[in-house]
């Protein structure tokens, strides 16, 4: 039986759209791919991610690599945290479920200067049981090592847990440790999953 429930952050409870992030600062598409490439798609924004490359050390890198001054390397970091809204139907659906009695608890890659910027930002912490950030911890998605973490210290078992991702191949690595995956796509597809999760005895 479902009883507990680990919600992503990017692309699930906030917004994440570095498409739109990177068109405010290269106007031309045809450039706007290798832009983005160049950052979010590169093995740096990977190690920020895990918590093994500091902020300081990203701008370095990237305006070594690509000829961005670092004051607009700093600028578009600064979009980044900016553009991590809140998908206000998700939290809906999170407050819901909390007030059901669902344990919820959170699971995200993402760099430990962001998350801290998002703490002071945001108002939905006090939904979730648990928060285990990648750059916090070292340990990122998809690996199982990072569910496993999770399971463990906050004493949950595999089965009676569900994992909501925007990301396929963080379903499946969460779904290879026996979690019960939901693919995100909204908070209506989302409810609906879970709800015929949670109804099963």
């Amino acid at each position: 039986m479902i009883c507990n429930v680990i919600f992503d952050l990017g692309g699930v409870v906030l917004d994440w759209n570095p498409d739109r992030i990177i068109s405010q600062f290269q106007p031309q598409p045809e450039l706007q791919g290798a832009l983005k490439a160049s950052w979010f798609g590169h093995s740096d924004w990977h190690l920020f991610d895990r918590g093994t490359l500091s902020e300081l050390e990203l701008i370095d890198r990237i305006r070594s690599r690509t000829g961005q001054s670092a004051g607009e390397v700093r600028r578009i970091l600064d979009a980044v945290r900016d553009s991590l809204v809140e998908k206000l139907e998700t939290v809906k659906l999170m407050r819901t479920l909390s007030a059901r009695g669902v344990r919820l608890f959170c699971l995200s890659n993402m760099p430990a200067s962001i998350y801290a910027h998002l703490r002071e930002r945001h108002s939905f912490w006090d939904v979730f049981s648990g928060i285990v950030i990648s750059g916090q911890v070292k340990l990122i998605k998809p690996d199982a090592e990072v569910f496993k973490h999770l399971l463990e210290k906050f004493d949950l078992k595999a089965d009676e847990t569900a994992f909501v991702d925007d990301l396929a191949v963080n379903i499946q690595g969460g779904e290879r440790v026996g979690l019960r995956g939901v693919l995100f796509r909204d908070a209506r597809q989302c409810e609906r999953e879970l709800d015929s999760l949670l109804a099963q005895a």
